[in-house]
């Protein structure tokens, strides 16, 4: 979908014919949308928010495999202490070990797991349409801004054309006053407007400059960038779709609204992972564990030797000690790994937990999230209303500039029919140089007026196809 998002950007000027050749520091308008994509700061923020949205995921999912953990540990000991191995008191140094195995499975719990993974399920797919969503905006705000360049551009040459009519004036002028022919004022009120048109040529320029920031700064671009000059499509058509239309495909296309969707399933999941934590939770345990002491000996019989007992017998009146057998042993300490072997020893069992009472903590929580899903509601309600208002006024706009540009084209045709005319006039000392003037700001500003027309009819047009996915 991105691809296509992408490619459908990259294509947005379809309408736009004529692209020139230009030097490796220009830019066009598909390589800007390149650019912007891989190097915009706020885009590249939202991915890494898609990627913590997948960990989460992946995390709940991790929740199901049991958790297995093992220790060891080995010290001295030194006076008196319990011997591990035969729990007796003694008074020596004493190595000691001890190794386990420990499994924890939660078998049940309410179905708290699983709820927790379609919710986090649910998460990265508001986040991975919040990308797309970024995605779309920048190319929107990309195309926008560098139509703005190109408007500017436009009253750049505008301003530039007009300074040079009116230098032309100057000179023809300048060479009657030094000739003391014709009206010295005349002279004198060009040099005015000379001013004036190199006033407006440097605020043009400023603009311009201005708006390359602007799009540098969405790029991520450091030092000065430049626009292809294209020519841009004279013959306006009327835009084919209504504000109804629009803002249907707008529901079923734009990112926007899966991401507020998707928000609202994702809360009303909350709601049945709260109410979860009431059910009894089932696990299954074990353990695996074994020791090691230095003060653990092996006794093994070696001989026997015979000793008196203190016990005596009589027999035919005389008394005869009592013998016995006792053995002999030689004592040896047990390796250490026949210890782990031999002391090794095992639990498994099933742990079950019932809630009886939480000080009300579930119940709370499941009236947090209630209210979480009732404000994401609200929140996509709100977002269709402002959507809704937006292709309102962007449609209102497109076709206030779409009247106002066939307006415009009118009043230029005219306003040059009227120039050239009193230019004419002026050049052969009929008119003056107040009516050669209002002629020429008449004309100058017509035009100024038609390009910002055409092009904010175009910005609407960009905006609207936004809205239409």
């Amino acid at each position: 979908m991105i691809k296509l998002i992408i490619s459908t950007g990259i294509c947005i000027f379809i309408f736009v014919s004529g692209f020139s050749q230009t030097d490796s520091h220009t830019l066009s308008l598909e390589e800007s949308i390149r650019i912007a994509l891989e190097n915009n700061l706020d885009l590249q923020r939202v991915k890494l928010s898609e990627r913590k949205s997948n960990v989460n995921f992946n995390r709940a999912k991790s929740n199901l495999l049991p958790d297995i953990d093992g220790n060891y540990n080995l010290g001295v000991s030194n006076g008196r202490s319990i011997d591990p191995f035969t729990n007796l008191y003694i008074n020596r140094e004493l190595t000691f070990s001890n190794a386990g195995l420990n499994l924890n499975l939660n078998i049940f719990s309410g179905f708290q797991a699983l709820n927790r993974i379609k919710q986090t399920r649910l998460h990265l797919q508001a986040a991975q349409m919040e990308v797309e969503e970024a995605t779309q905006n920048l190319i929107l705000d990309v195309t926008i801004a560098y139509l703005l360049v190109l408007n500017n551009k436009d009253l750049v040459q505008l301003a530039s054309n007009r300074l040079e009519t009116t230098t032309e004036q100057l000179n023809r002028l300048k060479n009657l006053f030094n000739e003391e022919v014709g009206n010295p004022a005349d002279f004198r009120d060009i040099q005015g407007q000379s001013a004036i048109d190199r006033t407006t040529l440097v605020q043009a320029q400023n603009t311009l400059q201005s708006s390359l920031l602007n799009l540098s700064q969405l790029l991520n671009l450091d030092g000065a960038i430049k626009v292809e000059d294209i020519s841009v499509i004279k013959e306006f058509e009327t835009y084919p779709y209504s504000p109804e239309e629009i803002y249907a495909n707008a529901l079923e296309n734009l990112a926007t609204f899966k991401v507020r969707n998707l928000s609202v399933e994702a809360a009303k999941k909350g709601i049945q992972l709260a109410r979860s934590a009431h059910m009894p939770s089932i696990s299954l345990f074990g353990q695996l564990n074994t020791n090691y002491s230095s003060a653990a000996q092996l006794f093994m019989q070696t001989s026997t030797t015979r000793v008196e007992t203190g016990g005596t017998i009589a027999i035919d009146g005389q008394v005869i000690p009592v013998m016995a057998d006792q053995p002999i042993y030689d004592v040896g300490n047990i390796a250490y790994r026949d210890q782990f072997t031999n002391n090794l020893n095992s639990v498994v069992g099933v742990s079950v937990r019932i809630p009886i009472l939480d000080r009300l903590e579930v119940r709370n929580n499941i009236a947090l999230e209630k209210i979480n899903h009732q404000e994401a509601i609200l929140v996509q309600e709100s977002t269709k209303l402002q959507f809704r208002q937006s292709i309102n006024q962007a449609y209102n706009d497109m076709m206030t500039a779409y009247s106002r540009y066939e307006i415009l084209q009118e009043q230029v045709e005219a306003y040059e029919e009227s120039f050239r005319i009193n230019e004419v006039r002026f050049n052969d000392g009929v008119s003056t140089i107040v009516e050669y003037t209002i002629s020429k700001n008449n004309l100058d500003n017509a035009r100024i007026n038609l390009a910002n027309a055409k092009y904010e009819y175009l910005l609407r047009v960009k905006v609207l196809d936004y809205y239409r996915g």
